[in-house]
């Protein structure tokens, strides 16, 4: 068996890069021509001069790699991702509004996609926004039988936090009209009762069968049963996607036993070649703490980073928790995982042990939930550097954002979230939805931002993402709330590279070029914070090196 050290000996030939700008996100040197790098570090920044007086006195030999039209920058750290369910949806059919724009158009891709798999194999699509499409709902399970009654059909909604199943699969699992929902989930029924097919979070646990990884009600349950073989297949798909786009550094923000062995088997064949950091999920809380996975742990490559929770729903799917109703459902309130004071003992208890935390939450409810529990946590230990997350963060109240900031609360926002369907955040929750992901509101506070992907529910394309944050612009072309909310392009690279380092807990070896720190950079074809803000993710990624090895070549 390999061993994960062997990841730290994959040694980099010396090599000297210049670029026509190379921008450091490091306060104490934001700019350099030149750059020297061995043995995946890096051992000097400056002019070329200066590099190259570095290289002789280190006694090196380097290799050049220069790039006199293009822009470097640190690689981008995708600080929230699901790499096993977005390598899933990979293998699975688009039905995304690029796709299909009707439920009869979804239904003709899927036929088609039977048409590839074996007898009885279940079929999965994935990307569809109810909202987007020509009925404005959700699929029922009676149109899905029209694709198949003799094999699961499964459609998961583009927010990852549920979708829509065909009869023959609630007949398989035993699901009837009768079927309670279980706690953090919830089978969807009609006026008279009928199930109608959709079904949302903790519900999914229904879809991995009798053997698949149960999470109770501590999350939804994304990753749905493959073969060992099948989920490294999918890892090799997905480390492709995120180094293509420049990214160098994930925080995988929901590790089950299926993920942690994946990432296990991916290093043992020596095929991890982005870095990772595991949030564990908070149904394995008592066994992290048991094991003493609580201080530093793994390598460069792989490591654990906390403990991944859950307040409420999303937003997406509409079971973010609003206790008034939703303007466009008023019988709809989403849900909150855990009543308060269970959720405060959790939080307690992994800031307790020194574990960061990680929680989901989206409406104003659940903001206030986190932040409470994060505040009692830090008054019974104090810790001045916890840098406990609250992931997505909405639509924080205005007094929330002042207590993050005292509290040293760190959002890591998805930007792309209301790029691709943030009208739809208005027409669930009526104006305030404009204020969706408020990066503008937090600058103002002081409160650091992190911007990440959430892969799958957008493409880990971390441009797009900056593009997002500058311009508030959506895919439609509509801006989503006032120029107030609208953040700088240098602030939103520190967003997706140094901050996103922070937040995962690894600043001190990436995030921003300096000497000492990991040779991972991004080779752009154009110049971020020179580019006009709508025309920012169309700057092409050229290559990206983890190590000082190039990992991606956009040739290639």
């Amino acid at each position: 068996m390999r061993s994960l050290a062997t990841y730290d000996a994959r040694d980099s030939e010396p090599t000297i890069v210049t670029a026509a700008r190379i921008l450091t996100v490091d306060d104490a040197r934001p700019e350099a021509e030149a750059m020297l790098t061995d043995r995946g570090v890096i051992l000097a920044l400056g002019t070329l001069a200066e590099v190259e007086q570095a290289a002789r006195e280190a006694g090196l030999d380097p290799v050049r790699a220069d790039y006199p039209d293009a822009t470097v920058v640190p690689g981008f750290i995708d600080a929230h991702a699901h790499p096993l369910m977005y390598g899933q949806m990979l293998t699975w059919v688009d039905v995304s509004p690029a796709k299909a724009g009707s439920i009869p158009e979804i239904i003709e891709l899927m036929r088609e996609g039977a048409k590839k798999l074996p007898a009885g194999v279940p079929l999965r699509g994935y990307g569809y926004e109810q909202r987007n499409l020509a009925e404005r709902r959700h699929p029922t399970r009676f149109e899905l039988d029209e694709i198949a009654t003799d094999r699961e059909v499964y459609l998961m909604n583009a927010s990852g936090h549920g979708g829509v199943v065909n009869s023959f699969t609630f007949e398989q699992f035993g699901v009837t009209r009768d079927t309670p929902n279980p706690e953090g989930g919830e089978f969807f029924r009609d006026a008279d009762g009928e199930l109608t097919g959709e079904l949302s979070d903790a519900a999914c646990n229904v879809l991995t069968g009798l053997h698949g990884v149960k999470i109770g009600h501590h999350g939804p349950n994304f990753h749905l049963g493959d073969e060992p073989a099948e989920h490294q297949r999918q890892l090799d798909l997905v480390q492709r996607e995120f180094l293509a786009g420049g990214v160098t550094a994930i925080g995988d923000a929901q590790v089950s036993k299926r993920e942690f062995a994946a990432y296990l088997e991916l290093a043992d064949r020596g095929a991890l070649n982005m870095r990772v950091s595991m949030y564990f999920l908070s149904h394995l809380l008592d066994q992290v703490v048991d094991l003493g996975l609580t201080g530093p742990f793994g390598n460069a490559f792989l490591s654990a980073a906390g403990i991944k929770l859950y307040a409420d729903g999303t937003l997406g799917g509409w079971t973010a928790y609003f206790p008034e109703g939703y303007v466009g459902d008023p019988c709809r309130t989403g849900q909150l995982y855990h009543e308060p004071r269970e959720y405060t003992e959790l939080v307690r208890k992994a800031h307790g042990a020194g574990l960061q935390t990680a929680t989901h939450a989206q409406s104003p409810t659940a903001i206030k939930m986190v932040v409470d529990a994060i505040e009692q946590a830090l008054a019974d230990r104090p810790d001045a550097d916890a840098r406990h997350r609250i992931e997505h963060c909405g639509l924080p109240a205005v007094e929330e954002v002042a207590r993050m900031a005292e509290l040293g609360i760190r959002p890591v926002n998805q930007t792309q979230h209301y790029y691709n369907w943030g009208e739809g955040v208005e027409q669930a929750i009526g104006t305030p939805g404009e204020r969706f992901n408020p990066l503008g509101e937090f600058e103002a506070a002081g409160v650091p931002m992190t911007i990440s992907s959430d892969a799958p529910v957008a493409e880990p394309r971390p441009l797009e993402a900056i593009q997002a944050a500058v311009t508030r612009v959506t895919r439609r072309g509509h801006q989503l709330g006032p120029d107030s909310l609208r953040i700088g392009p240098a602030a939103a690279l520190r967003a997706h590279t140094l901050e996103g380092a922070i937040s995962i807990g690894r600043d001190r070896e990436i995030g921003s070029l300096a000497v000492g720190k990991r040779a991972d950079f991004v080779v752009l074809g154009g110049d971020p914070l020179e580019t006009e803000g709508a025309e920012i993710a169309q700057i092409p990624v050229r290559e990206t090196w983890v190590d000082g090895t190039r990992r991606f070549r956009a040739e290639d």
